[in-house]
């Protein structure tokens, strides 16, 4: 199946990409990445759209892996979607039976008829045949929209959510620091060393519009890895600041994030917050724990001895938090199916723990809802069978048809975690997604 592939120079690639992603959502199936200009070493795009689906694959745990495999081999073209964090269930001898208010699929791609590609004012349309007559009068279309004004107004959200709905949360304080004493208990024992808990937050009868939701948690993170994703009824707005896992060519790359500190509008008092981040030997221990473990995932489909980290609990700044991000590389044989480099390193170490499979099971009995899309991944394949994911985190979660709004966060315990300090780091991570239902 062929694309028709076109360039074009943007005189303003940031208003046009909001008429862009305004424009997208008259379809069925969108996928909007955006890095928002943050500087990285392994960025291929600043920003992609993927809209309206030709062929798809939507499935449950079950054999997810091989369909996703069969799937692309034989498209062998652009596909998008997510990965759900109960993939688990499909590698490992793991279940799932928490509560679930979004019921998402557990697996879902397609193959977009148009697909948009920006980089610096570059843009490369690449339409399937069957639509390629639509090229220009699109492009045509999205760059004379009304709003294509010098003006910031359609960067702004502009509309407040239609009524107002409570947000609650699903594991009390008591409850939250009782669950943590017993994580603790396993990691005393000796079952693990580190784990990831969360717990969620949600809404029911909650009506919002997802995409000024979703412009108004992008514009307070800035985060690079956000994600505008609508299936018909179900939405994820994502301000993810993580990578999973990229693969370009041989290489494949991995940046787990483990490590937390708030910004501070006082510059003195911010650079200290940095610097105790940097020095803070639990954050770090949390940080090299979970780099052991995407070392041994990588190893797993790598060449022999090419696994390396390029940097270790290294501090980044987003708008909200400061983050120690390591980054783990491995290269791998031409001959390697990008599905083996995935299903072995999935879901990823910094939303599991230590070790995995133990970790993925108490957490499983600790947690009150089934995580979902939240910790799972979403990204794209490319023809050529590189791809690039993300972390699904600082998320919303929505289902327009039964008006379930959810999001989660986490923190990872350690042997030095204190119950009382894991809950205020989870309402630090819950603060820009408050801030933008309330």
């Amino acid at each position: 199946m062929l694309r028709t592939v076109k360039s074009f120079t943007l005189d303003n690639p940031i208003f046009f990409q909001a008429n862009l992603l305004e424009w997208a959502n008259q379809f069925r199936e969108v996928v909007f990445l955006d890095s928002n200009q943050y500087p990285q070493t392994y960025g291929s795009y600043d920003a992609i759209l993927a809209v309206d689906s030709f062929t798809s694959l939507q499935t449950d745990y079950f054999h997810a892996f091989d369909d996703l495999q069969q799937y692309q081999s034989q498209t062998k073209d652009w596909l998008f979607g997510y990965l759900s964090y109960d993939l688990k269930n499909d590698t490992e001898a793991l279940t799932s039976k928490n509560f679930d208010g979004l019921a998402f699929p557990d697996l879902y791609f397609f193959q977009p008829k148009k697909l948009f590609l920006i980089k610096d004012n570059k843009i490369e349309l690449h339409y399937l045949r069957l639509c390629d007559e639509e090229l220009d009068s699109d492009f045509e279309a999205i760059t004379s929209a009304h709003n294509l004004q010098p003006t910031t107004h359609n960067l702004q959200p502009t509309t407040h959510n239609p009524q107002p709905f409570s947000i609650q949360q699903r594991i009390s304080k008591e409850s939250y620091i009782e669950k943590v004493s017993k994580m603790l208990e396993h990691i005393h024992r000796g079952d693990i060393y580190e784990a990831n808990f969360c717990m969620e937050f949600y809404a029911e009868k909650a009506i919002v519009n997802p995409i000024e939701t979703y412009k108004k948690l992008n514009l307070i993170s800035e985060p690079p890895f956000a994600v505008y994703f609508k299936n018909n009824q179900h939405y994820l707005l994502s301000a993810s600041p993580e990578r999973y896992l990229k693969k370009e060519g041989t290489k494949v790359i991995s940046q787990p994030i483990k490590g937390t500190s708030k910004r501070n509008e006082n510059a003195e008092l911010d650079a200290q917050s940095k610097f105790d981040l940097e020095n803070n030997s639990k954050e770090r221990a949390e940080n090299v724990m979970i780099v052991d473990l995407v070392r041994n995932d990588l190893s797993r489909t790598a060449t022999k001895g090419s696994v390396a980290v390029e940097e270790l609990c290294q501090s980044y700044t987003f708008k909200q938090v400061h983050q120690l991000i390591s980054t783990v590389v491995s290269e791998v044989e031409n001959s390697t199916s990008p599905l083996e480099i995935i299903k072995t390193t999935f879901p990823m170490g910094s939303m599991t723990g230590a070790p995995k499979i133990s970790a993925m099971k108490i957490i499983e009995a600790l947690e009150e809802t089934k995580r979902g899309l939240y910790s799972g991944a979403v990204g794209y394949f490319s023809p050529e069978g590189d791809f690039d994911f993300n972390v699904v985190i600082r998320s919303i979660l929505y289902n327009a048809k039964n008006q379930y709004l959810s999001f989660s966060v986490g923190s990872a315990i350690t042997s030095e975690a204190s119950p009382e300090s894991e809950y205020e780091e989870c309402l630090l991570k819950a603060k820009a997604m408050f801030e933008v239902l309330q």
